[in-house]
């Protein structure tokens, strides 16, 4: 479930986000109650709530990112909460740099449905700079 959530993110930032992209993919995957928690010093840092809050981050890194490519995806699960250990490549919408890098993602999931993403960038310092 989780890597279709990962697929149908990708694709909505690559259309471009809110007004451009078909949320509907990424929303059949997520809980009415689902929260994110985006750590500080990133461009969209904050607190997400709900499915129209996962819309509202995802506007936000749709126009900071035009690509978001998982090189690869490590999940490891325990009961309801899933890590993910996830190397991906950031493209600059701004600038069209891109960067390569890594971060563990601690979700939790009921009745096939994501109800919180926790992610750990491993340098969240580089991908504010690549973002501008």
């Amino acid at each position: 479930m989780l890597e279709r959530f990962y697929r149908a993110e990708a694709e909505y930032v690559a259309a471009g986000g809110r007004g451009r992209a078909d949320f509907g993919p990424v929303a059949a995957l997520l809980d009415d109650e689902v929260c994110l928690w985006s750590q500080p010093g990133l461009p969209y840092s904050g607190v997400w709530r709900g499915r129209e809050g996962i819309e509202n981050f995802l506007g936000e890194f749709s126009a900071t990112w035009a690509r978001l490519d998982f090189l690869s995806t490590r999940q490891v699960a325990d009961g309801d909460q899933v890590a993910v250990q996830l190397e991906v490549r950031f493209t600059a919408r701004s600038t069209g740099r891109s960067l390569e890098t890594s971060l563990v993602q601690v979700n939790r999931v009921r009745d096939g449905l994501v109800t919180e993403f926790r992610p750990y960038y491993w340098d969240p310092a580089a991908v504010t700079a690549l973002a501008g």
